[in-house]
């Protein structure tokens, strides 16, 4: 006589132990998927050991046209044509030529005090003293902002930019109440396409108004951007105004 068939298990035969551990597994698996959705967007990018995280101030780019923003004081006209006479100081020697390919120029590497720091926006960017407005400052990048709609042809084209880069550099390398007051120069630049203005500036500092120079320089790089050098010296750094002049004499497209 053959055995009887064994006989089939039901959950109530299966261990209390089993469920509860069971149980337990299916909870803690939902209990991280929960975590997991609520706080994904809350999770770090990787930071590499010895990385210190720096919040970046945008900066101002340069409008599309010289109309200066709401409560900017108008810039005079530039004059279309205005010889660049050497400024107060002595010129620092130069070490060589500061070759900034990112932009497509080249102009003096300043001597002396002058030291290559990184200083945002720009590409290549050489500063004297502390690192706070009004900067002493010689530094090149592509014109901030928008491109051009069309690029630019002639001497005025590039005349209007600088105007434009002029105000820009009023707005982001001096104090909130900086005005220019004057241009020194209006010129071409030495070779190829593009403009070079210099100016006096005007700005606050502890409760009365001191006095500083500046220049920019737009230069044609074959896009319809083009590149600009900005070298701004305030009144602490007037022993630097003569190289200025140094800048405007030897900016180069590459």
């Amino acid at each position: 006589m053959p055995p009887p068939p064994p006989r089939r298990r039901g959950l109530g035969d299966i261990p209390i132990k089993v469920v509860y551990l069971a149980a337990a597994i299916v909870a803690t698996v939902l209990a991280v998927l929960l975590i997991f959705v609520v706080f994904s967007g809350d999770v770090p990018t990787r930071q590499t050991q010895g990385e210190t995280a720096v919040s970046i101030v945008p900066v101002p780019p340069v409008t599309a046209t010289p109309t200066p923003t709401a409560g900017e004081t108008p810039l005079p006209a530039a004059p279309e044509s205005k010889k660049f006479a050497p400024l107060p100081g002595k010129a620092s020697a130069t070490k060589g030529t500061v070759t900034d390919k990112a932009s497509g120029i080249s102009y003096p590497r300043l001597g002396g005090s002058w030291s290559a720091k990184s200083f945002a926006p720009f590409s290549v960017a050489q500063r004297v003293g502390k690192m706070e407005a009004p900067y002493t400052v010689a530094a090149s990048a592509m014109l901030p902002g928008d491109a051009p709609a069309a690029k630019p042809s002639t001497d005025a084209d590039y005349r209007a930019i600088a105007v434009q880069a002029a105000r820009w550099t009023l707005r982001t390398q001096y104090p909130e109440g900086a005005t220019l007051t004057a241009w020194t120069a209006s010129r071409k630049v030495p070779v190829g396409k593009g403009w070079t203005l210099a100016f006096t500036v005007s700005y606050p500092s502890g409760g009365a108004r001191q006095v500083g120079q500046a220049m920019v320089t737009v230069v044609e790089v074959g896009k319809t951007k083009p590149a600009m050098l900005v070298a701004s010296i305030p009144q602490g750094g007037k022993a630097y105004w003569r190289d200025l002049n140094t800048l405007a004499d030897k900016v180069r497209p590459l």
